[in-house]
């Protein structure tokens, strides 16, 4: 079975509407997929996903295994079971979270030492356990584990970790093949093989031209909006995309700027993911098509519009500025799933206009209509 075929093809950029095809379902790209790290999407309910339209969830390895723990997901039949979601379910490795969380963490070419960023306790994570990992968790799409590095990152660090993580994926990969070779091709997972380099071009074109002979089901950008300039992001994406096929998808790891999310489309990136969303709705924040603000903002106390007056969630079906202003200024918690659920929305949403729009071939124009109104307020 073929796991991913291109739709439709914009005139003027790479643009693309395409499909992933899961055991668990497709995946209409390109799509924003709400982040559940530890099983759940915080403040938001499995109807409430439903509703807004998600197509993917992305969750942690290292999180899951560390709780509730891997026999826990195996009683359960596994993520999908234990949280009552039926749709497809994307698992990053944990290497970012290892190089991150971990309290105590030593890297050797064989895999990683860390500590429990919970109690403490020492655990290994290898290439080969970490797809036995994923396959306990029973996620739809899995990820090769890879060295993250710090940012700013020596040239020298940048090209040390590439080596692992090249490495890493080849073992991963061979690893993943005999696991999965009984299978069924319906119902066998996807592989996605992570591509770091830093900020370094010439580094993450020779990591994609290496991951594209490696042939996995995918392609997984790693190490980029972790604090570099945008400048820097963009000119790391184009090498890669550059060098990569274009007959897999290709997935921008933890970006979720609605901005940055259109450019990247336009390079030809499918999928996306992020704790922005949520973790801005927390804080107060809204994601609308008139720009970004805070509903605890003064101008918001009396006013009886919704969010967002072109989307439509339940939350700006059904509340006002001045009602979600107060509930946040009150530090009540519906204000925080309110507020989510419509930053989710609000990214599902445009990832629908980008497909459509890549469709139809008007992908510049429907970029440039949505940057005046999202960038003009201050």
């Amino acid at each position: 079975m073929e796991h991913f075929e291109v739709l439709h093809k914009d005139k003027e950029t790479a643009a693309r509407a395409a499909v992933v095809k899961t055991a668990r379902g497709p995946i209409h790209t390109p799509v924003f997929m709400p982040v559940a790290t530890q099983g759940t999407v915080k403040a938001v309910t499995e109807r409430d996903l439903t509703e807004i339209g998600t197509e993917c969830l992305l969750s942690n390895t290292y999180h899951l295994y560390l709780r509730p723990g891997l026999d826990t997901l195996e009683r359960a039949g596994g993520l999908n079971g234990f949280m009552n979601h039926p749709g497809p379910i994307l698992t990053d490795s944990g290497g970012f979270q290892v190089y991150s969380l971990s309290r105590l963490r030593k890297i050797t070419d064989n895999g990683v030492h860390f500590a429990s960023h919970i109690d403490g306790s020492p655990h290994f994570f290898t290439p080969e356990k970490v797809i036995d990992y994923q396959a306990s968790i029973g996620s739809s799409i899995w990820t090769c584990l890879d060295v993250c590095v710090k940012n700013p990152a020596s040239r020298a660090d940048a090209e040390d970790a590439l080596k692992k993580t090249r490495h890493w994926a080849e073992r991963a990969k061979a690893h993943f093949t005999e696991k999965t070779r009984h299978m069924e091709p319906a119902k066998r997972p996807l592989l996605f093989g992570i591509i770091q380099g830093s900020i370094y071009p010439d580094l993450r074109a020779e990591a994609a031209r290496h991951m594209a002979e490696l042939n996995p089901d995918g392609f997984a950008i790693g190490g980029l909006c972790v604090g570099e300039s945008k400048a820097q992001m963009m000119e790391s994406l184009a090498a890669v995309m550059e060098n990569l096929p274009k007959n897999k998808p290709v997935y921008f790891m933890g970006l979720g700027t609605p901005d940055d999310i259109w450019n990247s489309v336009e390079l030809g990136v499918d999928m996306f993911d992020c704790v922005l969303p949520t973790r801005n709705a927390r804080n107060g924040q809204a994601l609308t098509s008139g720009g970004k603000f805070y509903v605890k903002n003064a101008p918001h106390k009396n006013d009886s519009s919704p969010l967002d007056p072109e989307c439509d969630c339940i939350c700006c079906r059904n509340y006002t500025r001045a009602y979600l202003s107060h509930l946040y200024k009150a530090g009540e918690l519906l204000a925080h799933q309110l507020i989510s659920i419509h930053n989710l929305r609000f990214l599902i949403n445009q990832t629908k206009i980008m497909r459509l729009a890549a469709a139809s071939g008007t992908f510049k124009q429907a970029k440039k209509a949505f940057m005046d109104a999202y960038l003009s307020v201050k």
